[in-house]
C-alpha cells in the first residue's frame, strides 16, 4: 500500500466518522412530590443538605420563576401536555377528578413516536383506569402506583409488569434502581425517563440514615422526616447523574429537575407566603433546572414560566415532529435557555380545586410580569412581587383599575379552560386492561358504611357494614362487553362470617358466599409522625364468580344477604379480570 493511499485512506474514514449523525439527546425528567423552593441548600436553606441537587442546579440553566398548580395531579397533567390541567380533565386529586383524558397527547406519545423508548417509575397520579393508564398514555414501562399517595414506602406493593408485586426496599430507591436500569438497557438508543418521586409527600417515613442527622441538629420530628426524605432524593438524584457519567451519557442527556407545588407545611420557603394548596407565590413557584452539558450554559434566568412550558420548550429544544392535536397554552422558552431571547410578557394562570362539586373560579390567582392578582371568593388582592416579594402590601384599593382589569382578564380564562368539564366521572371498563381494580375510595355507598381513614384517599377501605339495607356501587362505563371473573379483597372476624352478597349489574346477578375469616394485620412502617393517610394492611383476595357486563353506563352493586352477628367486614376492592 503507497504512503498516499494510506494517507487517503485515514481521511476518508476521519471524515465518515464525521459524518456519522450524533445519537437524539436523551431527556430525564425528574418531578418530586411536595417539595417546596425552599427545601434547598442552593435556595438559602440552610438545615438541608442537598449537594447533588446544588451541583445540579449551578450546572443548569435556572428558571427562578417557575410556576406549577398548587396541587399534584393538576401540576402533572399540564406538564404532560402543555395545557392547562383544567383543559385536560384534570380538575383536583381524587373521586375521579385527577384524571386526565385520554385523548390528551402527552411527552410520553411525543418522545414514543419520535423513535424514544419511554418509562415512566413512580406516582402518576393522572387515572387508576384504562385507557387513563400510564401505558395507555405512551409510556412502554410503568413501576410505581397511580393514585394520589402510597401510604407505605418500606417493602410495599408496587405495579410492576402489570400487577401488584412486593418490591423490597425503601420506595424513592426502589424507583431509582429501575429508573438506572432502564438506563442501562436503553443506552444506545433514545430514550425518555420520567422520575415523579413520591417524597416529601406524607407519610413521613425515611430510614434513620437520612432521619437521624435532622434530628440530632434539634429539628422537630416532621422537619427532619421531610428533610430526611428530601436528602434521599439528592443521594437518588446523584446517582443517576453518576450513571449517566459511567454510560458516557452526561453531555446527550437534557436532565430536569422541578417539584409540583409548594411545601407540604410550614417551614422555610425564601419567606414567600403560601404553601401546598395556595395560589400564593409559596403554594406554586418551584424549582426548575435545565442540565444538558455543551449545550445550555448554565446561568439564572428571572423569567415568568411555568408548567405549561415544558412541552412546547422540548419540541423546540430537540427539534422533535409534533403536530398538536389540541392547542397549547404553553410557550416554547428553547430560545432564553439557549440565551438567544427573551420571552414576551403574557399572563399566567393558576387555580386550586379540592375534591368538591360545583366547581369554582376561586381561589385564583394571574401574574403578569411582577403584578400578581389573587382571586379569592371575598375579595382580589393585587401584589406587586418586584418591590414586594412576601405578599405584605395589598394594592387592589390604591391600584383599582389595575386590579380590575386583571380580574377580569381572570374570569375570561376561567370561562375559557373551564366550560367544557365534566365532573361526571364513570369509572371506564375497558378489554386494553389486564384487570380493573375497583378500590373502595372510588365506590359511593350508603350512611351506615363510611371510610376507614375517614377522607376516601387512596388505599382507604370501607367499614361499618352492618345493615343489608346498606350497600356499596361502583358507577361504571362499560366500552367491551364481556365476561368478567370477580375478586373480592376482604376481612372479615369470626363473627362475621359466613355472609351472603349479591353482585347487580343490570340485569345482571352474582351470588356469593364468604365464608372464611381472615383477620388483616397492619403492615409494620416507620412513621416519624402519626400519619393522616390509612395504613397499609393484608386482605384475604379471593374468586367469588363471574358476571356479565353490558356495554353501557351502569352501577355495580354489592348488597349482602345475610348479615352474620358482627357485621359484615371490612371491603378493600373488587377486582374485574376479562375471561378472554
Amino acid at each position: 500500500m503507497s504512503r498516499l493511499f494510506f494517507v487517503f485512506l485515514v481521511i476518508s474514514l476521519v471524515s465518515c466518522q464525521k459524518e456519522i449523525p450524533k445519537s437524539p439527546p436523551n431527556v430525564i425528567l425528574i418531578l418530586t412530590d411536595d417539595q417546596g423552593y425552599g427545601d434547598l441548600g442552593l435556595h438559602g436553606n440552610d438545615q438541608i443538605e442537598t449537594p447533588h441537587l446544588d451541583k445540579l442546579g449551578q450546572e443548569s440553566v435556572r428558571l427562578d420563576r417557575f410556576y406549577v398548580s398548587p396541587l399534584c395531579a393538576p401540576t402533572r397533567a399540564s406538564l404532560l401536555t402543555g395545557r392547562y390541567h383544567l383543559r385536560t380533565g384534570t380538575v383536583s386529586v381524587s373521586n375521579g377528578l385527577e384524571t386526565m383524558a385520554a385523548e390528551e397527547y402527552t411527552l410520553a406519545e411525543l418522545f414514543k413516536d419520535n423513535g424514544y423508548a419511554t418509562a415512566i417509575f413512580g406516582k402518576w397520579h393522572n387515572g387508576q383506569h384504562y385507557p387513563h393508564h400510564p401505558l395507555a398514555q405512551g409510556f412502554d414501562e410503568f413501576v410505581g402506583f397511580l393514585g394520589g399517595h402510597w401510604t407505605n414506602y418500606f417493602d410495599t406493593q408496587l405495579e410492576k409488569d402489570q400487577r401488584l408485586q412486593i418490591v423490597p426496599g425503601y420506595l424513592p430507591d426502589v424507583l431509582t434502581d429501575a429508573a438506572l436500569d432502564f438506563m442501562q438497557r436503553k443506552k444506545d438508543q433514545p430514550f425518555f425517563l420520567y422520575l415523579p418521586y413520591n417524597t416529601p409527600h406524607s407519610p413521613h417515613q425515611v430510614p434513620d440514615e437520612f432521619f437521624d442527622p435532622y434530628k440530632q441538629a434539634g429539628l422537630s420530628d416532621e422537619l427532619a422526616a421531610v428533610y430526611g426524605m428530601v436528602s434521599n432524593i439528592d443521594t437518588n438524584v446523584g446517582r443517576i447523574l453518576q450513571k449517566l457519567e459511567e454510560l458516557d451519557l452526561d453531555e446527550n442527556t437534557l436532565v430536569i429537575f422541578l417539584t409540583d407545588n409548594g411545601p407540604n407545611g410550614q417551614r422555610y420557603n425564601a419567606s414567600m407566603k403560601g404553601v401546598k394548596g395556595s395560589v400564593n407565590e409559596g403554594g406554586v413557584r418551584v424549582p426548575s433546572f435545565w442540565r444538558w452539558k455543551g449545550t445550555l450554559a448554565p446561568g439564572l434566568l428571572s423569567l415568568p414560566s411555568a408548567h405549561i412550558d415544558v412541552l412546547p420548550t422540548l419540541v423546540d429544544l430537540l427539534q422533535l415532529d409534533f403536530q398538536p392535536k389540541k392547542p397549547l397554552d404553553g410557550i416554547s422558552l428553547a430560545a432564553a435557555l439557549q440565551g438567544e431571547e427573551q420571552l414576551p410578557q403574557r399572563a399566567i394562570f393558576s387555580q386550586v380545586a379540592f375534591p368538591q362539586r360545583p366547581l369554582t373560579p376561586f381561589p385564583g390567582a394571574i401574574r403578569r410580569d411582577s403584578l400578581l392578582l389573587v382571586y379569592g371568593e371575598q375579595e382580589v388582592e393585587l401584589f406587586d412581587l418586584k418591590n414586594d416579594p412576601r405578599q405584605q402590601k395589598n394594592l387592589a384599593s390604591t391600584e383599582a383599575r389595575l386590579a380590575e382589569q386583571l380580574k377580569k382578564e381572570y374570569e375570561t380564562w376561567w370561562q375559557d379552560v373551564s366550560g367544557s368539564i365534566d365532573l361526571d366521572r364513570p369509572i371506564p371498563v375497558s378489554d386494553l386492561s389486564p384487570e380493573v381494580f375497583l378500590p373502595g375510595y372510588e365506590a359511593q355507598f350508603t350512611s351506615g358504611i363510611s371510610f376507614f381513614e375517614g377522607h376516601g384517599w387512596a388505599q382507604d377501605w370501607l367499614t361499618g357494614w352492618t345493615s343489608q339495607e346498606d350497600s356499596i356501587s361502583w358507577d361504571l362505563d362499560v366500552r367491551d362487553a364481556n365476561t368478567y371473573e370477580v375478586r373480592i379483597s376482604y376481612t372479615a372476624n369470626e363473627n362475621q362470617v359466613p355472609a351472603s352478597f349479591s353482585l347487580f349489574h343490570g340485569e345482571e346477578q352474582l351470588r356469593f358466599t364468604l365464608q372464611e375469616s381472615f383477620r388483616g394485620e397492619i403492615i409494620p412502617s416507620i412513621n416519624r409522625i402519626p400519619r393522616k393517610e390509612a395504613p397499609e394492611q393484608t386482605w384475604n383476595k379471593t374468586t367469588v364468580g363471574k358476571i356479565s357486563l353490558k356495554r353501557g353506563r351502569d352501577p355495580l352493586i354489592l348488597k349482602v344477604d345475610s348479615v352474620a352477628s358482627g357485621g359484615v367486614g371490612d371491603i378493600y376492592s373488587l377486582e374485574l379480570s376479562p375471561v378472554k
